[in-house]
């Protein structure tokens, strides 16, 4: 039991380590303001991580970025703006809702509907379309049915 709770507590802690001490700032409202900053960018390397998390080297070169960028004045909007400047908008986690992004944004839920309209009118065509069993036999065919059934 004492395995299993260290093992999730290292776990858990991992992402705790991937920002070093000498990256930390001394001003508490601007590590605190890098920190939120960091949860927004993508590590190029990790894709799906963000910054903050990641223990790749090119993640800690833009965590020092962003630092540096916060010490030099910036807002954080301005610090986003240059590292996606810098980057493109494939470093945000969240990217924009506009331009080219729109496309991919309105695609998913385009593509449901369109999914749904099918499936719908397969059900409604499926609903009307003449039952094969229940249709009645014609006299040649019954006839013939029965010389083979004969047989």
């Amino acid at each position: 039991m004492r395995l299993a709770a260290l093992l999730l507590a290292a776990v858990l802690a991992a992402p705790a380590f991937a920002v070093q001490p000498d990256e930390i700032l001394p001003d508490p409202a601007l590590e605190a303001r890098a920190r939120d900053i960091s949860q927004e960018l993508r590590c190029l390397v990790c894709r799906n991580e963000n910054i903050d998390d990641s223990n790749a080297q090119l993640a800690r070169d833009l965590r020092l970025l962003v630092r540096e960028r916060l010490v030099a004045g910036d807002s954080n909007a301005e610090v986003v703006a240059f590292v996606v400047d810098r980057y493109g908008e494939y470093v945000l986690l969240n990217p924009t809702a506009g331009g080219a992004n729109l496309i991919l944004w309105i695609a998913g839920p385009a593509m449901l509907a369109g999914g749904l309209g099918l499936a719908a009118l397969y059900l409604r065509r499926r609903r009307t379309a003449p039952d094969a069993a229940s249709a009645a036999l014609s006299d040649e065919e019954r006839a013939r049915l029965a010389e083979i059934l004969k047989d």
